[in-house]
């Protein structure tokens, strides 16, 4: 049984593209291959097969290795509702609020918790596959450390370190952390991945013979920079958009504090006949078809920032004129008449009005609500699938004309009487090419090209496995899998 780790020199070096890629490389040829990443902070999350929560990168990475999600590939997952403090999930559970400050003293219980998954994994497959986090030179974080090199050690397992040349400084960032690693740190990084490389291949070749002499450690390979690739982000909004039609439907979405799954835009951002805009603060708020409101870790501070940027009176006045308000989650609880959080949940206990435009409330409560749904809409009876991740439970009149029924029977959400708000609590509610169909023909797009999202997915995974074979070591890399 071998584990094999990337680690990255900074956030956004490519962990996640790197260990989705070898996974997938390493399932076309039969090899029994698990992600896992030891510590994840996101808000972007999935539910697993066994009704846990873990961070998105580690669903993708599990359907490029072939699986089902589990709650093993990402043991403690990190989600912040705020500048300091998290909701900690241990095994796909909500455990506990914390600050920064209590977490690292906790750090040593949630070490258990990675071992224990990451011991369950390396019995029941032949290669774990391990994504870092951040970097492993943050020295006021390496102390108790269980995400990066704190992990390595205790399992004692060989490093791969990986670095964005888009970024700049390509060679001080290699250098610079490996010389600020331990010697026992630095004996076990193997070899040196460069990512996002453009141009001539022969005009960096200079500087890889000079970091594999400086250094002693291969470079592995560099991987060239890939314009159109897409990968679910673990955290950042990636706000590039495809090619699109000269008719396009208009959509506008507030980048909230606590933002979280955005991933479900992903679908929209790829569609040839959809102009998604992420509307930061400060910006002005521009027309559009469809508002959608997102999900959110803290609804009642988001919605009162929603307040203080003039979302409400936009909003007002896009209904005016006859557009269209969808909310998912959070955004959904922010549609109705009141947000309670008696408990503290998601910050100080208390209730805030919500935008009244639908009648209901909802009050948050300890238990998460997690699950894998199927259904079909309630718009054209359109086919759909999702999943739920929400603590509030919303009760009130608008719910009896449901916007989703699903399998189990239970109804979720809620469609206006006049059709022009909808919502509802599913994530990946763009993701099946029916319901993304109809919920486009409802916002008012009329000839809809039916994209199949998981197909595009599985095609840029494809495409990632491709790349290892053409530009990484592939001999160097099985032997660090213990292939050969």
């Amino acid at each position: 049984m071998t584990t094999l780790m990337v680690q990255g020199t900074t956030s956004d070096a490519g962990k996640s593209t790197l260990v989705t890629a070898l996974c997938r490389w390493l399932a076309r040829q039969g090899v029994g291959v698990v992600p896992f990443k030891p510590q994840n902070m996101a808000l972007n999350s999935a539910v697993t097969a066994d009704g846990g929560e873990i961070g998105r990168a580690q669903a993708v990475q599990a359907q490029a290795a072939g699986l089902v999600p589990h709650t093993d590939m990402n043991p403690v997952l990190l989600k912040p509702n705020s500048d300091t403090g998290a909701q900690v999930i241990v095994h796909g559970r909500a455990v506990t609020h914390m600050n920064a400050v209590a977490y690292h003293d906790y750090k040593a219980i949630a070490m258990q918790a990675v071992l224990v998954s990451h011991q369950r994994l390396s019995e029941a497959y032949p290669v774990v596959m391990v994504e870092g986090a951040g970097s492993p030179a943050e020295i006021n974080l390496r102390a108790g450390d269980i995400a990066n090199m704190g992990f390595a050690e205790a399992v004692d397992c060989p490093v791969i370190l990986i670095a964005d040349i888009n970024r700049g400084g390509v060679f001080a960032h290699l250098v610079g952390t490996l010389e600020l690693l331990s010697p026992t740190e630095q004996a076990r990084v193997k070899g040196f991945v460069i990512n996002r490389f453009r141009g001539d291949i022969a005009l960096l070749q200079p500087g890889l013979d000079w970091l594999e002499a400086r250094t002693g450690k291969p470079v592995l390979g560099v991987l060239p920079y890939v314009m159109d690739l897409h990968l679910e982000a673990e955290d950042g909004l990636d706000q590039r958009q495809g090619d699109k039609a000269a008719q396009v439907l208009k959509v506008i979405v507030p980048v909230l504090p606590r933002i979280s799954n955005h991933t479900d835009f992903d679908p929209l951002r790829l569609h040839p006949q959809v102009d998604l805009q992420f509307i930061g603060p400060g910006q002005a708020i521009p027309p559009a078809d469809l508002i959608i409101l997102p999900g959110s870790k803290s609804v009642r501070g988001d919605l009162a920032q929603l307040r203080e940027r003039g979302w409400e009176t936009a909003i007002a006045r896009h209904l005016r004129y006859g557009g269209k308000v969808l909310g998912i989650c959070g955004g959904l609880q922010m549609l109705g008449q009141r947000v309670d959080d008696p408990l503290g949940l998601e910050g100080d206990a208390g209730s805030s009005p919500g935008l009244g435009l639908l009648d209901f409330v909802t009050e948050l409560e300890a238990e998460k609500q997690l699950r894998n749904v199927v259904g079909h809409l309630s718009l054209e009876d359109a086919a759909i699938s999702g999943y739920e991740i929400h603590a509030g439970v919303s009760r009130g009149p608008a719910l009896e004309q449901p916007a989703v029924y699903l399998s189990d029977g239970r109804c979720d959400g809620a469609i206006s009487a006049d059709g022009q708000i909808l919502c509802t609590y599913l994530h990946g509610l763009f993701e099946s090419p029916a319901s993304c169909t109809a919920l486009l023909r409802w916002a008012g797009l009329e000839d809809v090209e039916q994209v199949d999202y998981h197909a595009l997915r599985e095609l840029d995974i494809e495409r990632l496995a491709d790349l290892v074979e053409q530009h990484l070591d592939t001999p160097r890399l099985r032997q660090l899998c213990g292939l050969d």
